[in-house]
């Protein structure tokens, strides 16, 4: 089992002081959550993608690229935008953050839900589902041909085209599809045998419930191996003092004053109908492996910790609270209850192995 952190890298005014960190400032705070996140014990560090305030990850494999150079934990992203990103691009990028990380990479391919930007690129978002599709194809044979023929709808044809450099070792990074309400993306996550990660912040649980087990079950029928055997993330959030009380009172003005919470149902009704826990550390590790019985066995927790405003001091306190008394908990947890025949979280070596059996004769 993983664990790790994502981040939206939003820059919000903290609503206890009316303080907003400048672009700097949250950038490099960023990077040391990212180190922090390692520090603690925890396997994978995340950053989203966004081109709109009040985000700044614009460019996730810069970013992931000077936190390779300081870190030995697994680089991803919580959202790499295949629908507004040219595949060509992708491919090329994330393969040199292979050869650059020594392998430590995976991303989470994302659609993205912010009309504005597909203008930018040149896109319609109501082509969303279309151009994830078509673009994945694509990019999914950049990673494996090194000779591509291409035509489609969304962009110009290719002729002999090699992509380069090559993916690390011949193997490509893993790959996430990341939904919040698409069967559409479940479906093709299910089709390639990739895995499927589902946010799983802000609606309740019956939702995901329905996404993950429609793909499971295309999974399966696609011959990656039995439904329980998928490859399943999950996202979550969290906010902890030793004192419940303490974290409620704590984090209540940040949940009020969020954009993506503010003026929405209460601190009090959203822990009960979402992920989100705001209480003690007993409390997230009784929430979290709440999340098996729903959704089966799996293999990458991610908790958004750093939004909404929260100073820098907060959350690596609740970095140090996450690491030290909850995940140790949990891996151990997660750890013995999983079945002998549910495998891992993919990884470069892992993938790499399996690659080299599948070329020995037999």
């Amino acid at each position: 089992m993983q664990f790790g952190v994502f981040t939206v890298g939003d820059v919000t005014p903290d609503p206890t002081n009316g303080r907003t960190p400048s672009e700097a400032e949250r950038i490099k705070a960023m990077v040391t959550i990212a180190e922090k996140t390692e520090e603690v014990g925890m396997d994978v560090f995340a950053t989203g993608e966004h081109h709109n305030p009040p985000f700044v990850p614009s460019s996730p494999t810069t970013m992931l690229g000077y936190v390779a150079a300081r870190t030995r934990i697994i680089l991803s992203t919580a959202t790499t935008l295949i629908t507004t990103n040219d595949p060509v691009k992708i491919a090329e990028d994330f393969a040199m953050l292979q050869h650059l990380a020594d392998g430590r990479v995976d991303l989470m391919m994302g659609r993205g839900n912010m009309a504005p930007v597909y203008p930018w690129f040149g896109q319609d978002i109501r082509q969303g589902i279309p151009l994830a599709i078509e673009n994945y194809h694509l990019l999914h044979r950049l990673w494996r041909e090194d000779v591509v023929d291409w035509e489609g709808r969304f962009r110009t044809p290719l002729q002999a085209f090699t992509s380069t450099p090559r993916p690390l070792d011949g193997v490509p990074p893993f790959v996430w599809h990341g939904s919040i309400r698409s069967p559409e993306i479940a479906e093709q996550a299910a089709y390639y045998g990739d895995g499927f990660f589902a946010n799983h912040i802000f609606w309740p649980k019956e939702h995901f419930m329905r996404l993950i087990g429609l793909y499971r079950e295309r999974f399966e029928h696609y011959g990656h191996g039995a439904a329980d055997q998928a490859i399943v993330g999950l996202g979550g959030q969290v906010f902890m003092r030793r004192n419940s009380q303490d974290a409620i009172r704590e984090f209540r003005p940040y949940f009020d004053d969020a954009p993506v919470y503010g003026g929405g149902p209460t601190l009090e009704e959203f822990t009960e109908h979402t992920p989100l826990t705001v209480g003690s550390p007993q409390q997230v590790i009784d929430k979290t492996l709440t999340f098996r019985e729903h959704f089966g066995d799996y293999q990458r927790q991610l908790f958004l910790m750093d939004h909404a405003g929260l100073p820098l001091k907060t959350v690596l306190e609740q970095l140090d609270i996450l690491g030290e008394e909850v995940i140790p908990v949990l891996r151990k947890e997660y750890d013995r209850l999983r079945p002998a025949h549910v495998p891992e979280a993919p990884t470069h070596d892992s993938l790499r192995r399996e690659a080299e059996r599948a070329e020995v004769p037999r």
